[in-house]
């Protein structure tokens, strides 16, 4: 029999007519356990159901979000052991320290996070302007659906992940959809999820989760009109459907495509420290099994004896290391179509490029190459992401070259420059760097971009096709909040009618714009 699904604050046998098992990466096998793939009644009743939530939290303090947060993170922690092992199960990712020590606590840690920043209020931007009467603020925009990724089931799994804590920190009702990789580990979280919204008095569909709907049914969630928005991590074609979808109804979709997340190394830094970054790169290639969002996909060198030096230490190391497990077939045989792709456009295999047999979901460590004048005749091809352990070099003539490389390329959440000690790449790096700088979200110095840090400063997004819009961010609270809100202005509202950070008494101290001054003072007192 079918799991249940969450819709209204019960768990209900779904309508579906489908199911779908799960697979164990491990072992090649699928898990002995069924799951629904819902139709459209049941997205009909979801939304429903998430669109009366939506109506009752006007009655419902801010605190009671914060305070649902913070019940769901004590929650997970509770149940830590029992989720780690299921995922483990579904992903193939290490109970430690991968999920225990690392995933989980930055699950629940940013749901705390996302907590202070519903207290503190400073994602609201209260805005006062007494001479003309206007006041504004950014409040919550409605229910929002959120379509998870198969490579972190918690940190950014669709109900408890960044974009899932963003958008109820905003004060909006989430309808989950679980990535199809590991939904019993969804609806472990899932569970806590209700039972702390049920903890803390929230209506009944302020979170909801489904596991699977057909491509139309989708489609359709994403149309209607009782949506406000959509959180999607996963695959570019079908993210680029969603976006059609949303576009065309006027919805805001915040998505995470693709990323190959470049890597020039400059040469006084292969001359200076050429095998300890080949270590450092090696080692983030291959971390996860090349399964992060930020992992390094593209190398640009340098030609020269040195560089020379240097590859052949980069595949060593690639292609020593274990072939780390993949998290689905469906990852492997995309992979495999990626790695097809970029030989037939020119590139040559230095190392790896099959999978491997009989011994779970797995492909060899791959490291491809191509020069720069090859790869300059045909960019898009070359920047096909094989996400996954492959990742591709491409050695240009000269830094002129590379300038080229980086004019040519997509957007990408990273893209990072390795640059000699003694500024001997001084004059390199200020040729490339303007021109990587736009195609990127985040630009790092001298370190791999495997690591998001959970900061008020990150951006985790980029330029298209890296997100589906360069200025906002996944990861970090407060920014990431503002995504799932809308800017509301009040002009010649009475007091009594205002929301509370709108009004002149300001008892939380909540820090306001009042007249261009950023300050916590209440209205009357000196600003």
């Amino acid at each position: 029999m079918a799991h249940p699904v969450l819709i209204g604050g019960k768990w209900i046998e779904s309508n579906s007519t489908q199911t779908f098992q799960p697979t164990n990466p491990a072992t090649a096998a699928t898990i002995d356990e069924q799951y629904p793939v819902s139709g459209w009644q049941d997205c009909e009743a979801a939304l429903a159901s998430a669109a009366e939530a939506f109506g009752a939290m006007r009655n419902i303090p801010e605190s009671r979000l914060a305070e649902f947060l913070e019940t769901f993170a004590d929650r997970i922690d509770s149940r830590s052991e029992e989720i780690c092992a299921i995922a483990n199960l579904e992903t193939a990712l290490p109970v430690k320290p991968r999920l225990a020590d690392v995933e989980l606590p930055r699950t629940s840690n940013q749901l705390r996070q996302a907590a202070d920043a519903v207290r503190n209020a400073t994602w609201q931007m209260p805005t006062i302007d007494t001479n003309t009467g206007i006041r504004s603020i950014y409040g919550a925009l409605g229910p929002v659906a959120v379509f998870g990724p198969n490579n972190f089931p918690l940190a950014f799994g669709s109900i408890s992940g960044g974009d899932f804590a963003a958008a109820v920190a905003a004060g909006n009702p989430v309808i989950a959809k679980a990535n199809s990789s590991h939904p019993g580990t969804t609806r472990l979280i899932a569970e806590e999820a209700q039972k702390a919204a049920s903890d803390c008095n929230l209506p009944d569909g302020f979170v909801q989760m489904i596991y699977r709907t057909s491509h139309s049914d989708g489609e359709r969630l994403v149309a209607d009109s009782r949506l406000a928005a959509v959180g999607y991590t996963g695959s570019r074609n079908a993210g680029l459907r969603l976006k059609e979808i949303a576009d065309k109804h006027g919805k805001p979709i915040y998505l995470e495509l693709s990323s190959i997340n470049p890597v020039f190394i400059l040469p006084g830094a292969v001359q200076e420290r050429g095998e300890e970054i080949a270590t450092e790169l090696s080692g983030s290639c291959l971390l996860g099994t090349g399964q992060f969002c930020t992992s390094p996909g593209l190398i640009v060198l340098v030609q020269g004896s040195d560089t020379d030096a240097f590859v052949e230490s980069f595949v060593s190391n690639v292609d020593k290391a274990a072939n780390g497990l993949l998290l689905s077939p469906s990852v492997q045989s995309t992979l495999i179509d990626a790695v097809n792709t970029l030989t037939n456009a020119g590139a040559d295999i230095k190392c790896g490029g099959t999978a491997c047999d009989n011994d779970g979901v797995r492909f060899r460590n791959t490291v491809l190459q191509v020069d720069g004048t090859t790869f300059l005749k045909q960019p898009g091809e070359f920047q096909t992401e094989a996400f996954g352990n492959a990742s591709l070099i491409a050695v240009v003539s000269d830094i002129q070259q590379a300038v080229h490389v980086a004019k040519c390329l997509e957007g990408n959440l990273t893209g990072t420059i390795y640059s000699c000690s003694n500024n001997s790449d001084d004059e390199a790096y200020q040729a490339i760097e303007p021109e990587l700088r736009q195609k990127v979200g985040r630009l790092l110095n001298d370190k791999m971009p495997t690591g998001v840090a959970v900061s008020i400063a990150m951006n985790h997004g980029g330029p298209f096709p890296a997100t589906g819009h360069p200025g906002f961010t996944a990861v970090g609270m407060p920014d990431s909040i503002r995504r799932f809100s809308m800017l509301q202005c009040y002009d010649n509202v009475r007091m009594d009618r205002l929301p509370n950070h709108l009004k002149d008494e300001n008892p939380d101290h909540v820090v306001r714009r009042i007249n261009g001054v950023w300050t916590d003072e209440f209205i009357g007192a000196q600003v």
